[in-house]
């Protein structure tokens, strides 16, 4: 264990200055070529639990140490260890004794007995410091102090359930591909191979338990995807004509546009400002059996991919629906992407806020009249969200607001409220914004 404990300490170090963990991780993994594959995969589960209760390790390891700990890689090392004592299954033996053998393999003399000392410290003295700890709302939920105000703010009611659901480990969800097969054929074939699951609604089936993908029946050959139970909502409420020209304008990794295609006839253009994971996209249309055609390009200057004509203001090449799954704080699926709580910034959400406004001001001039653009993001906070449509309707007198309407079936699943996507154990929390372009002014 103390090498995985070493790769997640250098991976979390990573992510407290500033990098992503999809960064950092295989970075990390690197430096340890030796290390097995279940090495590698406690290793991950090592840096996701120590983002995931960062606040709390951390404020036990300034209440447990005498001074800072100017070294880096040993802080971090306490810090997945504490983490791990806090909030893992391991025996606080087995995580105390091989934390300490790790500081010995980073040869700093010092080290060995520090991380001994601070370790069966907390052991002695958690029950007296936790009640002091947990007093410190940042320590308790683990969020920066600001995330939590901003909940508190605008959700009075629900605040504490998003953060505690944001700390919680993700479900895993598939999308059944219908052009291959159906809903209730694939649940056989995954009783078959002695995996539980159960249908959510659409095309949506959670496992009970997460399988790498390489050990889901028929994932290879196309039959399904991975995909949130919410993200699935996008293709349901666009609801596409046969033939319809659509825009899925921030495309990447394909997963929303892979849905569209499989439920619906239709031309669809495929864009995202990153060429390599417009790749993805690419792989992922192949391996469904799907085509599409791909665009590199942002989405804040989709004028100037499709021009607009001088007589009638309208696009040449408009689109009759557009999609956009806009560039966002990715807020609301925190519990997938433990490493967001610590490198957004507050004024981030002003920026993407920017960034978000200039994207649905270009993609509206390249929307034919009468079409319908969803606009989505994986956020909850509302500057992002609610304010964002809120701004856009005052100053666009041809966009028309149209409500969220699921079916029966489907309605009781989704914990939604104007739109907002509250995140619970089935779904992530998603916002979706339904806007229809006047056939005239």
């Amino acid at each position: 264990m103390h090498i995985s404990q070493l790769i997640a300490a250098q991976a979390v170090s990573g992510v407290i200055n500033g990098r992503n963990l999809s960064l950092t991780l295989p970075q990390a993994l690197a430096k340890f070529p030796k290390a097995t594959l279940q090495q590698k995969a406690v290793a991950q589960d090592l840096s996701y639990n120590a983002l995931r209760f960062y606040g709390e390790a951390v404020a036990y390891l300034k209440a447990l140490a005498s001074k800072p700990i100017a070294d880096e890689a040993v802080r971090s090392l306490l810090i997945v260890a504490l983490a791990q004592l806090l909030h893992g299954s391991d025996d606080d033996f087995t995580v105390v004794n091989q934390a300490v053998t790790a500081a010995e393999y980073s040869k700093k003399a010092w080290a060995k007995g520090l991380v001994n000392a601070v370790l069966r410290n907390f052991l002695r003295q958690k029950e007296s410091f936790s009640p002091k700890i947990l007093a410190d709302e940042s320590a308790r939920f683990s969020y920066p102090k600001w995330w939590i105000n901003k909940l508190r703010s605008q959700y009075p009611s629900q605040w504490q359930q998003i953060l505690e659901t944001g700390n919680q480990h993700p479900p895993m969800t598939l999308r059944v591909n219908v052009r291959k097969t159906k809903v209730k054929d694939y649940l056989q074939t995954l009783a078959e191979s002695g995996i539980a699951a159960r249908h959510l609604g659409f095309e949506a089936v959670i496992l009970e338990k997460p399988l790498p993908v390489e050990k889901i029946p028929g994932f290879n050959e196309g039959l399904v995807s991975v995909q949130d139970y919410g993200a699935q909502l996008a293709a349901h409420l666009l609801k596409l004509s046969k033939g319809a020209r659509v825009l899925d304008a921030c495309a990447a990794p394909g997963g929303k546009t892979c849905h569209l295609m499989e439920l619906y006839d239709v031309q669809l253009t495929a864009m995202d400002s990153d060429a390599t994971r417009l790749q993805r996209v690419e792989e992922n249309l192949k391996r469904l059996g799907l085509q599409a055609e791909l665009k590199a390009g942002q989405a804040e200057k989709a004028r100037e991919y499709w021009p607009t004509d001088p007589v009638d203001n309208q696009s040449k090449a408009r689109f009759d629906f557009i999609l956009a799954d806009v560039p966002c704080s990715a807020s609301g699926i925190v519990r997938r992407h433990v490493d967001m709580k610590w490198l957004r910034r507050e004024q981030d959400i002003v920026l993407f806020a920017q960034q978000q406004s200039a994207i649905l001001q270009q993609l509206w001039q390249i929307l034919a009249k009468g079409g319908k653009l969803l606009y989505v993001t994986c956020s909850i906070f509302d500057e992002e969200n609610r304010a964002q449509i809120e701004d856009f309707l005052q100053k666009t007198p041809d966009a028309i607001l149209q409500p969220i309407i699921l079916d029966d079936d489907n309605k009781s699943n989704f914990n939604i409220t104007d739109g907002q996507l509250i995140p619970s154990p089935q779904h992530d929390g998603l916002f979706y914004a339904l806007l229809q372009k006047r056939a005239s002014v």
